[in-house]
Parts: structure tokens; C-alpha cells; sequence
């Protein structure tokens, strides 16, 4: 029996009896050694209640051939025997594994990090909470632990750094997320409206509404078995450009500020408010809400719309490279950013890093190169930017040439497009393919978005997954800060920008 159904990012939904139910040994055995090449990385893997206890699924990829390798098996659910834990030969399955065991007391042995991913007001052990999280000791009369958070100030949602530092030196750092967890993935499935689900989809990180809607309306798409015009595909792909070129210009302005160099910063909160606000002329919504809608949209480009675009863009790009110029020249800049926060490319890898993060280690994961979809691909042809330093200061190139690059995308997507008006407008009451799974997977700024969603008889969505990048990245962060000096954190925590909730679904 073959082990996979094999598919890809354009691929139609599947029906769920075509998707096989393996034994977990076999499966087991297969990933032991699959996963040991870099090609493979795991984009999803959760389980999900039926008749019979629990159903398990797993989506793997294949960053060279672009196939998506889809997988389910399907455990006795009461089995005190437990699962053998893949996190512990692979350390990029650890947040999916806690995942489960959290919800449905599944055991993972040897597993090396069995501890609560989120707080759940549904996970199985009710006296696990964020007051006795286990978080890591380490004893020795030299050492210390400094504690920073839950609560944090401004608008930044809760979570917990735990140092164990000797002097000044990071030794250790723990990051317990999960105490503000919302529920969103549960209240997709409360109401089927899919005009509601999409303003749920543009909410799951803010600062990634475009991303995250379009991972929603695509999955909904082929779902819907409805053909979608190449003209809608080429705008989706102009709003995440323009949403990637703003939040990087915003993370450098952000490095900026944490060495007090003010006058990037400033030049850079102009840069990124002219961009949302591009954005805003476009939709009205300055983050994009609204924007991305199932198998249409209500604000089609025009010709005024797209030359203010283009002039936006060009203008942008202009400025924010001559920050970028200088930034190279700045000595005191340099020598704090580079060689800082180092996370080698080894690493990246096993921890299963994705986006911007992996890329600056030299990791090629950028789904818009190995997975595309939409206008990707054929039309756009993507090829990565890459860094491999692995440090603080390749994590803010990555960012600088993105920007470059993508207001390089968003002039070659708009130079020659004329609209045809006939891109039509959203449409919420189409039939969803019955027993089926469906997923889709978009880059975002921070990287690697998947969203998987199960359908009933019905046509109803009875399961619904998301999987933000932060969920690989936040590892990435711990990794970096061992052997820094506790003052080098907020650099490190910014070259990464990681989403709490993102993470705290």
C-alpha cells in the first residue's frame, strides 16, 4: 500500500477515502529516514476526532519536485501505549506533537519536550495551565533566571522568556506561548458563513492579513471547484508584495530603534506608512482587509489605481535604498548586528525553520519558488533571496533585498496589465466538495502559511487547521540567543519578529 497520496499547491481538494490509512509503524519508519533529507520539511500534522477515536493527518513537502505528500493513520485513541515520537529524531515535529498530546492526551515517547504548546480552555489535562508551566531548570551557584513577561507593554500579547544566564551570558532561554489562546480555528467551524470566515481568516495575525486571507480563499476555491480568473491571481500577488515590502521596511525601522539609531527609524515609519497607505488608496483598509475575497473581489484594480501603485512603489523603492546604502556604511550598526544571534544552517534545518529566517541561514524555503501557486510560477518566476551568515545582520539583508526585490515584482506585475473589468465580485454561496481535505499553502512576509480544512457530507467544514511560520521560528529564537549577552535579546527577538498570535490560535 503506498504511503502518500502525492499533490500540490494547485491541486484540486482531495477526496478523504482516496487519502490512505496507513499503519503509524510504516509511516513511522518511512519519515525516520525521508525526513533526514533537507528537501522534505513538515507542513502540517494534526488529528481530529471521528467515530472510531482519532484520525491523524500529515502533510509533508517536497521543496524539489513541489509535490505536497499527504498521509493519515488512524491509532487505537485509548492505547496507553502511546506513539513513537517523531520530534525525537526530528525536532521540527515538536510543536505539532505537543499539539496533540495537549488536546487529546496522546503520548509521544521520548519525546524530549512533551510540555504545553497552547492553554486551551479544551485540552485534555485540566490542571495543566500557564501558572505551572514545567519550564526548564538548570542548578549551579553561578547561574540565574530572568523571567520577562507574560505581560508586556503596548499592544505585544503575552507570552514568557525564561534566562538561565551565568553573568551576562545567555545560557538557556524557554519561550512559553499559548496564554491567550483564541479559539480561531474552533469558530470557523461555529457558523458556515464564508463571508464571516474570511473576516476570521484576515484577524489570525494582523499584520498578515493579506497572507492569511489568501491561504483562506484559496483552500475555499478548490473546495468550490470553480475556475479563477489569472487577472484576480495577478492582484493577490500585488497585495502580498506590497504587505511584504511594508513589514520589512517596518522590522528595519524596528533594528534601528533598539541601537538607537533614530534616524533609520524614522525614515523607515515614513517608508512603511506610505506603503500601507497605498494600500489603503487601494481597498481602504490600510492592512488590507477587505481586499481578498473567495473567487473574487470587490475592489478590482484600475488604470488610476494601478499608476498610483506604480508611483508609490517606485518612490519607495528609491528612498528605502538609500537607507539601505547607508546602513551598509554604518560601523557601529555592522558591528553590533553582524555575527550576533548566529542560527547555522544545521539548525535551521532540524528545527524545520521556514521563510525569511531559514532563508537568511541559507535554507531555501520560499513557498513562492518550491510550492507556487496563483500567479507564481509561470507568470512570476521567483527565485529566493539568500544569505548565509545565519546572524542578526543577514536576517536584516534578507529583509532589505525582499523589499528591493518585491517593489521590483509589483512593477513588472503592473507594467503592462490593463484591466479588463471583468474580475467578478466575491461569491459566498458556492457548494463545497463533500468528505474531502483541502489545503493551501502561501508565502507571507514571515514565511510559510498552511491552512487545512476537512468537509462532512454536507458540504460544511468539520475541521479546520492553520499553521502560521512562527510556530517553526519561535526554536529559531531560543537558538540564537545561547552564548549572547542578555542586553543582545531585543535584536535578536526583532531580526526574527515572530507572531504571538500567530502562534496562540
Amino acid at each position: 500500500m503506498e504511503l502518500y497520496i502525492r499533490s500540490n499547491n494547485n491541486s484540486s481538494a482531495i477526496e478523504l477515502s482516496n487519502i490512505p490509512v496507513v499503519d503509524y509503524v510504516a509511516l513511522y519508519n518511512d519519515l525516520k529516514e525521508r525526513m533526514t533529507d533537507s528537501r522534505y520539511h513538515v507542513a502540517h500534522y494534526f488529528a481530529t476526532e471521528v467515530e472510531s477515536g482519532l484520525r491523524f493527518f500529515i502533510l509533508i513537502l517536497d521543496d524539489q519536485t513541489s509535490e505536497v505528500l499527504i498521509s493519515s493513520f488512524a491509532p487505537d485513541y485509548y492505547s496507553e501505549e502511546g506513539l513513537a515520537s517523531l520530534t525525537a529524531l526530528h525536532p521540527q515535529f515538536h510543536p505539532f506533537e505537543r499539539e496533540m498530546h495537549e488536546l487529546y492526551g496522546i503520548n509521544f515517547n521520548h519525546h524530549p519536550w512533551l510540555k504545553p504548546l497552547r492553554f486551551s480552555h479544551d485540552r485534555r489535562n485540566r490542571e495543566s495551565s500557564m501558572d505551572n508551566y514545567p519550564f526548564y531548570q538548570i542548578e549551579g551557584d553561578e547561574l540565574h533566571e530572568v523571567n520577562v513577561g507574560p505581560i508586556h507593554a503596548g499592544i505585544i500579547e503575552p507570552g514568557a522568556f525564561r534566562f538561565i544566564c551565568n553573568g551576562e551570558q545567555v545560557l538557556h532561554l524557554e519561550i512559553a506561548l499559548g496564554y491567550q489562546h483564541r479559539g480561531v480555528e474552533s469558530e470557523m467551524l461555529r457558523n458556515q458563513s464564508r463571508l464571516r470566515q474570511t473576516l476570521l481568516s484576515e484577524s489570525i495575525a494582523g499584520d498578515s492579513a493579506i497572507s492569511h486571507s489568501t491561504a483562506y480563499v484559496e483552500l475555499i476555491e478548490k473546495l468550490g471547484e470553480k475556475g479563477i480568473d489569472q487577472d484576480l491571481n495577478r492582484e493577490r500577488a500585488v497585495a502580498i508584495e506590497l504587505e511584504r515590502i511594508a513589514m520589512h521596511i517596518a522590522d528595519t525601522g524596528a533594528l534601528a530603534t533598539d541601537i538607537g539609531f533614530q534616524l533609520y527609524q524614522v525614515a523607515c515609519e515614513a517608508l512603511r506608512t506610505m506603503t500601507i497607505n497605498t494600500t489603503q488608496a487601494w481597498c481602504g483598509n490600510r492592512f488590507g482587509k477587505s481586499l481578498i475575497r473567495p473567487f473574487g473581489t470587490n475592489h478590482p484594480l484600475t488604470t488610476e489605481k494601478i499608476a498610483m501603485i506604480r508611483n508609490n512603489v517606485k518612490e519607495i523603492r528609491r528612498r528605502y535604498n538609500e537607507v539601505r546604502c547607508d546602513i551598509l556604511e554604518a560601523p557601529t550598526l555592522l558591528s553590533r548586528f553582524e555575527q550576533c544571534g548566529l542560527v547555522p544552517t544545521a539548525e535551521m534545518k532540524r528545527i524545520g525553520g521556514v521563510g525569511m529566517a531559514a532563508r537568511s541561514s541559507n535554507v531555501r524555503r520560499d513557498i513562492r519558488a518550491t510550492h507556487p501557486w496563483g500567479f507564481y510560477g509561470e507568470e512570476l518566476v521567483h527565485e529566493p533571496v539568500m544569505h548565509d551568515d545565519g546572524d542578526v545582520m543577514s536576517r536584516l539583508m534578507t529583509r532589505m533585498d525582499e523589499v528591493l526585490q518585491s517593489a521590483t515584482y509589483v512593477e513588472q506585475m503592473l507594467a503592462n496589465y490593463t484591466p479588463t473589468g471583468k474580475i467578478p465580485t466575491p461569491d459566498y454561496d458556492v457548494k463545497l466538495k463533500t468528505n474531502a481535505l483541502s489545503f493551501s499553502i502561501v508565502e507571507g512576509w514571515r514565511g510559510e502559511i498552511c491552512h487545512v480544512a476537512l468537509t462532512n457530507d454536507s458540504g460544511d467544514i468539520k475541521k479546520y487547521k492553520i499553521k502560521d511560520p512562527s510556530l517553526h521560528n519561535w526554536l529559531g529564537l531560543a537558538i540564537a540567543v545561547r552564548s549572547e549577552g542578555i542586553s543582545d535579546f531585543p535584536i535578536n527577538n526583532k531580526s526574527f519578529n515572530l507572531s504571538y498570535c500567530g502562534h496562540d490560535l
